[in-house]
């Protein structure tokens, strides 16, 4: 099982409207709360959301270079999803491959797509229904 997950952000305030509404919709619940930092949980994982120094001097990030691609999260099924990924706009994310959408990954893999307004890409898969 999975322990936790940190992501570096550039603005930590933008981060945690895009992605504090994502995890909270995905059944996570606020756990810690810093200067530069916040974090959500479910069950014993969690996911860190850190605005860092170093990272405000660096390159903006970029999902098409090597490291972290995306994350894929389960969703319970393809009616949360649809109204997750339309809801999603309002919340800083932009959806990914819309012509193909929702089955960007394959004919038997309904998915969504996002992507926050630093560039972080989540995949949204819906369990069958």
């Amino acid at each position: 099982m999975l322990h936790h997950v940190e992501l570096w952000v550039p603005d930590l305030e933008r981060a945690v409207g895009s992605w504090g509404w994502l995890l909270e919709r995905l059944g996570y619940e606020e756990y810690q709360s810093w200067p530069d930092g916040r974090s959500w949980r479910m069950a014993d994982t969690y996911i860190v959301l850190e605005q860092s120094p170093a990272l405000r001097s660096g390159e903006p990030y970029d999902r098409m270079r090597p490291g972290l691609n995306h994350l894929a999260f389960h969703v319970p099924s393809r009616a949360d999803l649809d109204a997750l990924v339309e809801a999603a706009p309002r919340h800083g994310w932009t959806l990914l491959f819309p012509d193909r959408h929702p089955y960007a990954g394959g004919a038997e893999h309904y998915a969504g797509y996002l992507e926050d307004g630093d560039g972080f890409e989540v995949e949204l898969v819906a369990r069958k229904d």
